[in-house]
């Protein structure tokens, strides 16, 4: 029951997700703005705070990545805006507001003063806009933000403890399940490290999901080797950054999707076999899950899993390629991205 409470939570939350980055107006940009702000500060967070600071006891290197991942809510709120295509001034000053709330209230506040800052450009004279729209946007989101910020750390609190409970009852299935459903939004326009530091993962359901992102990296230059998806420098970008090659996963859905559900799936199993934890939110992606996992593991248990996940990754690559290729490649044929 628990797991599948706890998977089922996840597949709402993809669910929901999804639906906004594909019918919502705007609503990929502003996905991308949300991708783009877990980059700048939790990745900058999980790097210098865990691995370069607490790890290598770099004490200035700990107290920037420690202040740099609490500004998740005004990185969001700017780059959100930023990407919608609002004046730079508004975004910033909408970021600002932000400050000490979550990446989810910066989302979500951004997103829709995205709508309202154009107004104050449409209808007032040049000058006065700028004045009268900072002046009244600033203290507005922030008030927007604090109303909201019970109701979403309740929300992804929930569901957080839904995915940990059912993963400390049922490792090995729950490390299944939960890698590869991680891995597939590693790879999709979806940001898995968006995701996973909005729902505040971290012990041993972020350790699945960052082997499950190292794993599947060794997945994806499988399969786009083998199919001849892209040049050899598409395979190397896949591998060290999935969102990059977007244009060439988008195209073709079924055989990486597949794949990578496989290896994640499979790698994710061997981090719950190896009982890796992770205490860094929003870490799940291939470089950052290795770096930040250091931190939180034994070097000797976190290599053997880490070695072994990526085995697991090509495996499942293999699989996933050779089902495809017997069974659907002639319903679904391959779509190769051509430049220009």
């Amino acid at each position: 029951m628990e797991i599948l409470l706890g998977i089922t939570a996840l597949l709402m939350a993809l669910a929901l997700f999804s639906l906004f980055s594909f019918k919502a107006p705007h609503g990929s940009a502003a996905m991308s703005g949300l991708a783009d702000a877990a980059i700048a500060t939790f990745l900058v967070e999980a790097i210098h705070k865990y691995v370069m600071g607490n790890l290598l006891g770099i004490g200035y290197l700990a107290e920037f990545g420690n202040l740099v991942g609490g500004m998740g809510g005004v990185a969001a709120a700017t780059l959100v805006m930023l990407r919608v295509g609002v004046q730079p001034v508004f975004a910033m000053v909408t970021g600002l507001a932000m400050i000490h709330l979550g990446i989810l209230e910066g989302f979500i506040v951004g997103y829709l003063f995205s709508f309202i800052a154009p107004l104050f450009k449409k209808y007032l004279a040049e000058g006065i806009d700028v004045i009268l729209g900072v002046l009244i946007i600033a203290p507005l989101a922030r008030l927007v933000g604090f109303f909201i910020s019970p109701a979403l750390d309740l929300l992804m609190g929930t569901l957080a403890n839904m995915i940990t409970e059912a993963t400390s009852l049922s490792p090995l299935i729950m490390g299944f399940l939960l890698g590869g459903l991680i891995k597939m939004v590693c790879t999709s326009p979806l940001s898995s490290m968006a995701l996973t530091a909005m729902l505040g993962l971290t012990g041993l359901p972020m350790g699945i999901a960052a082997m499950a992102c190292v794993g599947g990296s060794f997945t994806n230059g499988y399969v786009f080797h083998t199919l001849k998806l892209g040049k050899s420098c598409n395979t190397v970008s896949v591998m060290l950054e999935p969102l990059t090659q977007a244009h060439i996963v988008t195209r073709n859905p079924v055989p990486i999707f597949m794949s990578n559900f496989i290896g994640g799936a499979f790698a994710g199993t061997i981090a719950a076999y190896f009982g890796i934890i992770n205490d860094a939110p929003g870490s799940a992606a291939p470089i950052p899950g290795l770096l930040a996992s250091i931190a939180f593991n034994p070097p000797s248990t976190l290599f053997m899993a880490a070695s072994a996940a990526a085995v697991a990754g090509l495996l499942g690559g293999i699989i996933g390629v050779r089902i495809y290729r017997t069974f659907l490649q002639e319903r679904v044929p391959l779509q190769q991205f051509v430049n220009g």
